[in-house]
Parts: structure tokens; C-alpha cells; sequence
């Protein structure tokens, strides 16, 4: 095989393929030119009107909920230091139940050392007679 005749076949094969994607390219732009790139111009001209809808929804409503949940965050706020104030109130006043409790129980055991103390000294006392008559 020479080179003249390697290049004439190579020439056949580009020039088939040139010719292959000149009828693509003609489809497409005959395809442009009926309408499919002004449906494709509207299509998306109808996507961002719709867009800007939505995002001017999304802006109102982010608008009035940020505004309704600080308040919100507020009012918990308030709560909580409330709540922090009782807890102090009902802290303190278990401490003074605590210490009225431990004052109590000190009092019921003095008390009761007391009698058993007045019971002794009055066992010896009544256990005399006792061991007189049983003699």
C-alpha cells in the first residue's frame, strides 16, 4: 500500500465523519430555529418567576417566625429565672425543715434520757417496798 493511497483513505474517512456531524449540527439548529430554544427561554423564564415567589415566601415567613421565637426565647428566659427563684425559696425553706426536724429529734432525746433518768430514780424507791414485803 503506497502513501498516496493511505492518505486519499484516510482523507474518505475524515471527510465522511465532517459530513456526519454537519447533519447533526443542521438538525440542531433547525431544531433551534422552530421554537425548541424559545420554549426552553420561556420554561425557564417561568422557573425563576416562580423562584422569586418562593423566596420571597421563605423571606416573609423566616420574618415573622424569627420575631415570634425570640419572643418565645424571652418568655423561656423569664421562666427560667423565675423557676431559679423559686428553687432558691424551696431550698431554703427544706434547710429550715431540716434543722426543725434535727432540733426536734435532739428534744425527744433529751426528753426521753430525762425519764429514764426520773425512772431510775424512782425504781429504787418503789422496788424497796417491794422486797420488804416479799421478805
Amino acid at each position: 500500500m503506497s502513501i498516496a493511497l493511505f492518505a486519499n483513505v484516510l482523507t474518505i474517512i475524515l471527510c465522511v465523519a465532517v459530513l456526519v456531524q454537519s447533519m447533526r449540527m443542521m438538525r440542531s439548529l433547525r431544531a433551534v430555529k422552530d421554537g425548541a430554544l424559545t420554549d426552553v427561554v420561556k420554561a425557564l423564564d417561568h422557573a425563576t418567576v416562580q423562584a422569586r415567589s418562593v423566596l420571597s415566601d421563605m423571606k416573609q415567613t423566616l420574618g415573622t417566625d424569627c420575631a415570634r421565637h425570640a419572643r418565645l426565647v424571652e418568655q423561656a428566659r423569664d421562666l427560667r429565672d423565675e423557676l431559679s427563684d423559686m428553687i432558691g425559696i424551696a431550698d431554703s425553706a427544706c434547710e429550715r425543715i431540716v434543722s426543725a426536724v434535727s432540733l426536734a429529734n435532739a428534744l425527744r432525746v433529751a426528753s426521753d434520757e430525762a425519764a429514764a433518768q426520773e425512772a431510775e430514780i424512782e425504781a429504787p424507791v418503789d422496788e424497796a417496798p417491794a422486797t420488804r414485803e416479799a421478805a
